[in-house]
């Protein structure tokens, strides 16, 4: 009998390591303790505000901290990470996130010192900042070994995050925990838990260019005169107003603007932070089956309608459908935006580090802008400045496409 005639089994796919699984699992435990991080400190920013006596205004310029810091991390933050590697530059911005949250915590309730609590959220911010370069990196590394997208799962699981850091701050004030406790408590299992989850990243890949202060320096200018990482920038920018918008703004503007109840007004930021969430556990499938293109279309479209609609429906209820439309279409354009930063792994931590500071741009500008036309047209209408901005941003979507190999 020949040989050659005996059939042979095909070939099996091993499918992905588990060194990238467990890179997976260890990136997606960062992101949810990032999210909670920082929800842990909004949660508790009406005892803050009580317990220092603080007008809105005043409150407006203390929480400018927070932003401040990370808007000064962002800049540097690829270097930063390129030179220590992801794993280090993560453990050691969650520990000046970690320090941050202490700080302001005990400065709110033991000291009762408002330069304290700001020292605190610039450190927060600036740990925050650094640590979502970092991690956004990795993730990006993570879904290139992986070979299929991940990046926004990733989000979903910060977005989570968040949620468990708002019921659990709601919880702690109903007991009556003091601030001090609650975030200290907070920040050293959120460093713990860093800690374990960074120890399953992937290993530094060597850099094959030099590596001298001078040549990183270099790649970071150089980034910053690449059309298509300002274009993404930009495209990220207008995603991050609309989802920032709807974090600081939603509430109120359905309290003020259809008379709903604190509770209700609550509720409905809720279900915005719902849509969010099944979008960008579920978008990661349309991504893969349909491209970047065609679905950060889609979705956008339904953030400017669902936008739209929560603002101009006249009805509580319809709006409220606009506002899980907006959930759901602002869900996929930063995680997005920060893989196609990422597509080429060479420099991914400078062009990465260039989309993170113009996108965040957004959250420190977003505030005060929609404050200062809410004074004018009312807080429900200020908020048709997403959708418009959001309608000339469909253009930049082809920036998005994973560049021609």
């Amino acid at each position: 009998m020949d040989p050659s005639a005996i059939p042979t089994a095909a070939p099996v796919s091993s499918g992905p390591s588990r060194t990238v699984l467990a890179a997976r699992n260890g990136v997606a435990v960062v992101f949810a303790l990032n999210g909670l991080a920082v929800a842990t400190w909004f949660a508790r920013v009406p005892a803050v505000r009580d317990g220092l006596d603080l007008t809105p205004g005043r409150l407006g310029l203390l929480l400018l901290a927070m932003s401040i810091g990370a808007i000064i991390a962002m800049p540097t933050a690829g270097l930063v990470t390129q030179r220590l590697g992801t794993a280090r530059a993560v453990v050691v911005s969650t520990l000046i996130l970690a320090v941050g949250l202490t700080v302001a915590g005990v400065s709110a309730s033991v000291l009762d010192s408002l330069a304290g609590v700001a020292l605190g959220l610039f450190a927060i911010g600036y740990g925050s900042g650094s640590c979502d370069v970092a991690m956004n990196i990795e993730g990006a590394a993570v879904e290139r070994r992986l070979g299929r997208t991940v990046l926004p799962r990733f989000h979903a699981a910060w977005s989570l995050g968040g949620v468990a850091g708002a019921g659990i701050g709601a919880g702690a004030a109903r007991l009556g925990v003091s601030i001090a406790l609650h975030l200290t408590v907070l920040a050293a299992l959120v460093l713990a838990g860093t800690l374990l989850g960074a120890r399953a990243f992937l290993a530094a890949e060597p850099d094959a260019q030099p590596s001298t202060p001078a040549d990183r320096r270099r790649r970071l200018l150089a980034a910053w005169r690449e059309p298509r990482t300002l274009l993404i920038g930009l495209l990220v920018l207008a995603v991050a107003f609309a989802e920032g918008s709807a974090n600081d703004w939603l509430a109120v503007a359905f309290i003020d603007g259809y008379g709903f109840s604190e509770a209700a007004g609550a509720a409905v930021f809720g279900l915005f932070v719902v849509g969010m969430t099944v979008g960008r556990t579920v978008g990661t499938v349309a991504l893969d089956r349909w491209g970047r293109g065609p679905v950060l279309g889609v979705t956008m479209v339904l953030a400017i309608v669902g936008a739209g609609l929560a603002v101009l429906a006249g009805s509580g209820p319809v709006a409220v459908v606009g506002v899980l439309l907006w959930g759901l279409g602002a869900s996929l354009g930063f995680p997005v935006g920060m893989s196609a930063a990422a597509d080429e792994e060479e420099h991914a931590h400078v062009r990465v580090s260039v989309v993170a500071v113009i996108g965040y741009t957004a959250f420190l500008a977003g505030p005060p802008l929609l404050g200062l036309l809410g004074d004018q047209v009312g807080t429900l209408r200020a908020l048709l400045i997403v959708p418009i901005l959001l309608i000339p941003t469909l253009a930049l979507i082809p920036a998005a496409r994973p560049p021609a190999r």
